[in-house]
């Protein structure tokens, strides 16, 4: 019974360490940035959402649709809005805004960029993981709470 608690005990350790290595990881790294003028595609992992990618993927999300000339004003309130929901905003632009979340354990870093579509009137989002296999769609919930509350924002 007790080398069983010691195997036990050493596996959980070696997890911690291991997540605390991806974690250090992943704050080393940077959003991938625009592509040819596009948003980077997801990683073959299933911790990443993505609005320009074919539609009917796993990782594909709608984009938020902006009413005509307020492209400015929406690339300015969701720089807002991610900062009231806990990123970090790294760069804003007339067209592009990247972002950073960080989980509060391991310190994770997920990427959340946004590349605005003037002629389209339409925001391309991409929210991704820096490391990592699953996310438990965390990136997913997010940019769903950032369209809520962009909605909620652009009714008023």
């Amino acid at each position: 019974m007790k080398s069983l608690s010691i195997i036990i005990t050493g596996i959980v350790v070696l997890v911690l360490i291991y997540l605390m290595y991806q974690g250090r990881v992943s704050r080393s790294g940077e959003a991938p940035g625009l592509t040819g003028g596009l948003l980077a595609p997801c990683p073959d992992r299933p911790n990443c959402v993505c609005s320009e990618i074919r539609r009917g993927s796993e990782h594909y999300i709608e984009p938020f649709k902006v009413r005509d000339g307020g492209m400015a004003q929406a690339m300015q309130s969701l720089a807002r809005i991610i900062r009231e929901i806990g990123g970090n905003v790294d760069s804003v632009s007339e067209n592009y805004i990247s972002a950073r979340f960080t989980s509060t354990v391991f310190g994770f870093v997920d990427d959340v960029e946004i590349r605005a579509d003037a002629q389209a009137g339409v925001l391309h989002l991409r929210s991704a993981s820096r490391v990592g296999r699953s996310d438990l769609g965390a990136n997913r919930k997010r940019i769903e709470l950032i369209r809520e509350r962009f909605l909620a924002h652009a009714g008023s």
